[in-house]
């Protein structure tokens, strides 16, 4: 299991997700509460025992600046934009590849990486894709300009379904 906490404002709405050893800190300082826990499962220190994270709602509201940024680009953003297909064999993707390697001058951008299952990946290595005769199932795209970003990527988990369902 990711250890991956939902961190939601005082109104409920999704912030994101943190790491269990903020989600914790965020806790015994009183500056969030435990919304929903992970069934049968404590966090014991030594002077103290907390159901084990899985929703943490902030005590006060925290004013989230009105800003579309997009998210970094990172295997599992790319993987879940692309549907986890790869974009060579239409195959069950794993890995993330550059259309234009980056050893040739491509750029680390949304628009010149796509998903590929790990064979396709080996297979195509620095080369570029009419080296290999190879053709696209599907363009690269830029992702959506919001606050989704956040949380996808991390293990989408039953108990946060109420909360994320209106965001994703």
């Amino acid at each position: 299991m990711t250890a991956g906490v939902l961190l939601l404002n005082a109104t409920f709405e999704p912030l994101g997700v943190v790491k269990l050893k903020r989600a914790v800190g965020l806790v015994i300082s009183e500056k969030a509460d435990i919304i929903e826990s992970v069934d049968g499962q404590i966090l014991r220190g030594e002077t103290l025992e907390l159901p084990f994270p899985s929703v943490l709602k902030l005590r006060y509201y925290v004013q989230v600046p009105y800003r579309k940024i997009r998210p970094a680009v990172k295997s599992r953003s790319v993987l879940h934009r692309d549907r986890f297909k790869c974009c060579y064999c239409e195959g069950l993707a794993n890995t993330m590849d550059h259309v234009h390697p980056t050893s040739r001058g491509g750029k680390h951008s949304w628009m010149n990486v796509v998903s590929a299952c790990k064979r396709c990946n080996l297979k195509k290595g620095d080369h570029l894709l009419s080296d290999l005769d190879w053709t696209m199932a599907y363009k690269p795209t830029l992702p959506a300009k919001d606050r989704t970003w956040l949380i996808i990527g991390w293990a989408e988990r039953e108990q946060w379904e109420p909360y994320v369902a209106n965001y994703i």
